[in-house]
């Protein structure tokens, strides 16, 4: 081989440059090899960062020391905190991004990074070795990575690979009749990829995205349109951000009306996936607009957002209409709705199928049961989002390091992060559609707010080594001021009472209570600082009845099972048992208890026969 390398990431995504950027800034030599440098970070679909849940783990991103959040900011053009009026455990940032400044945004922290080399490619071969009989994988794995090989037959060594394809495994692309290969518009698909993973025996599936039509801001008539204005002052994304000071966009909402679901309904035989040209199942949570009309026949409309796609785009992104229906009926289909009568399509709507690998394949760090150090992360995983991606790229990159130094994995349990909730999810019950993550998904809501991810997992990121000084100092000053600022509070009485005991009344706000009762000057604190006492005093009781729960599950957590445990031997287990605790390999009774069609009284017969293992 000519070239060596530590770590080898395959793919430019989110997924990838999440990955490449952990793995170089932890001192690895790391490749990144990607179809084309300028499609580094390119948002393929909607060009936003964040949302419900996504916006969570964004947040946790950057809490560890990952870029999504430092990008988004950097690209942001109109920021929101979503879910307001409710509690703060469902508040959600999210940003309407210009494509060109993410792109070059995260682009540019890629290129900073002294020990990160980047390669323009395509990647036909994963490289392996069979797996050596001895040593400590002896018997876990079939085969053992070895780098890759390029199309043009350049030969990359490497002991860890992660594979971040996104929809380029054997894509293909839908617009009505017409069939397009590739993995998206103007990019070839990664057909010979696919086959490598099938040789290394990875069962591969197809999964089924879609994007809507883009049309040109210019031609629309928004005269009787709604507005959607951004918030102010900005909440970033990154702890490291301290304000945004760049104008913000407005965007525009319609919606479909019985003229548009008519025409979708006279040509519903003319939709992929109503024709069957599609197979494979599609995100359930973002369905195509012929998708809606067919399940929710009693709906007369559905809410369109009109979304420029930056501040010198000529484009607009329909989000709410994606759509795999011929360019005659999308044409159609565009003009019926109210503000777009006259719009001019730039580019229309398609729906593409892609490989993935059923995440039964691999462990909770993201690499494969199969071939040692071969990870993977993103949408060859079965998730859907830039979010989603991002954050299984910095896991994939932390556990490959780890592997490489002989350090402990980084597996992050369902109550510290809604990354860790995902990666559960994903390894325990294998999805059979896009996954999306939402924050009805985890069962510690509370703890887990977006407000609180640097305390949550800022420490972890400084003890792996991804939170630099900077970061970290501004981390130990915010916790100071947090505790300063509560001990203020547990000193000052108004009328008789703490005010920290008046500040748990719902009604009370901290700014009003310290003005009236000439307690601690607020203004010395940021408004994070403010924010994060007030939610940890009038939520007091409430975290406390989840920090119980929380013990609770943990005792399952511990409650470790051998890697070679051997579930044959147990007679009194389910056929069915058997069959999926030894396909899954579960690393605790919790995680073993979360795996469908694992019942309670599984879950007792194996917690005896663990009693009995030999240690």
């Amino acid at each position: 081989m000519s070239d060596c390398y530590d770590v080898i990431v395959v793919g430019g995504g989110h997924a990838g440059a999440e990955a490449a950027w952990a793995a170089a800034r932890l001192g690895c030599r790391t490749a990144l090899v990607t179809m084309s440098v300028e499609a580094i970070g390119r948002m393929s679909c909607n060009p936003a960062i964040g949302g419900v849940g996504k916006g969570h783990m964004v947040r946790e991103i950057d809490a560890l020391g990952g870029l999504m959040g430092l990008a988004a900011d950097a690209g942001g053009i109109q920021f929101r905190m979503l879910n307001r009026s409710k509690g703060p455990a469902v508040w959600a940032h999210r940003a309407q991004a210009d494509r060109t400044l993410y792109a070059r945004a995260v682009q540019a922290m890629l290129e900073s990074v002294p020990s990160l080399e980047i390669i323009e490619g395509i990647v036909d071969d994963l490289l392996a070795d069979p797996a050596a009989d001895r040593g400590p994988d002896a018997g876990r794995f079939t085969w053992v990575v070895r780098g890759v090989r390029l199309a043009d037959g350049r030969a990359l060594s490497a002991s860890a690979v992660i594979v971040t394809a996104g929809t380029f495994l054997r894509g293909l692309m839908h617009c009505g009749s017409q069939k397009t290969v590739g993995g998206r518009i103007g990019e070839p698909a990664a057909n010979r990829l696919s086959e490598s993973l099938e040789r290394l025996g990875l069962i591969l599936g197809r999964l089924k995205t879609g994007t809507p039509p883009r049309i040109e801001s210019d031609s629309i008539d928004r005269a009787n349109l709604a507005v959607q204005t951004g918030e102010e002052p900005v909440s970033p994304f990154s702890f490291l951000t301290d304000r945004i000071d760049r104008p913000q966009i407005d965007c525009w909402i319609t919606s479909t009306n019985a003229k548009s679901h008519e025409l979708i309904r006279a040509n519903i035989a003319r939709a992929p996936m109503f024709s069957g040209q599609i197979q494979s199942r599609g995100p359930r949570y973002c369905p195509s607009i012929e998708d809606k009309v067919m399940r929710f026949p009693e709906r007369d409309a559905h809410q369109i957002f009109l979304e420029p796609e930056g501040y010198d785009s000529a484009w607009v992104y329909c989000n709410g209409i994606a759509t795999s229906l011929p360019i005659d009926v999308q044409e159609a289909m565009v003009h019926s709705i109210v503000g777009l009568e006259r719009a001019r399509i730039a580019q229309y709507g398609y729906a593409i199928e892609y490989d993935w690998v059923p995440t039964d394949q691999i462990d909770a760090t993201l690499e494969t049961k199969r071939v040692a150090g071969l990870f993977l992360a993103g949408q060859v995983n079965g998730t859907s989002g830039y979010e989603e991606a991002a954050a299984q790229g910095l896991m994939a990159a932390l556990n490959a390091v780890a592997r490489l130094r002989g350090r402990p994995t980084v597996v992050l349990g369902r109550d510290e992060a809604y990354i860790g909730v995902m990666i559960d999810d994903l390894v325990t019950r294998p999805p059979d559609e896009p996954y999306r993550m939402f924050t009805s998904r985890a069962e510690y809501r509370l703890h887990l707010r977006s407000d609180n991810a640097d305390i949550r997992l800022t420490p972890l990121g400084r003890r792996i080594g991804l939170v630099d000084d900077a970061r970290w100092a501004r981390f130990e000053t915010k916790k100071a001021s947090i505790d300063a600022l509560t001990a203020a509070l547990q000193r000052h009485r108004h009328d008789g009472r703490l005010l920290i005991e008046w500040l748990a009344r719902p009604e009370v706000q901290l700014e009003t209570l310290c003005a009236q009762a000439g307690g601690p000057a607020v203004s010395a604190f940021s408004q994070e600082v403010r924010l994060a006492v007030q939610i940890a005093v009038k939520y007091a009781g409430y975290l406390a009845r989840e920090q119980r729960l929380i013990a609770r599950g943990r005792q399952m957590e511990t409650r470790r099972i051998p890697v070679g445990f051997d579930y044959g031997r147990i007679a009194q287990l389910r056929h069915e048992a058997r069959e999926k605790l030894a396909r899954f390999r579960p690393h605790s009774l919790g995680q073993a208890a979360r795996i469908s069609g694992i019942s309670p009284a599984d879950i007792a017969t194996l917690s005896l026969h663990l009693a009995q293992w030999p240690a």
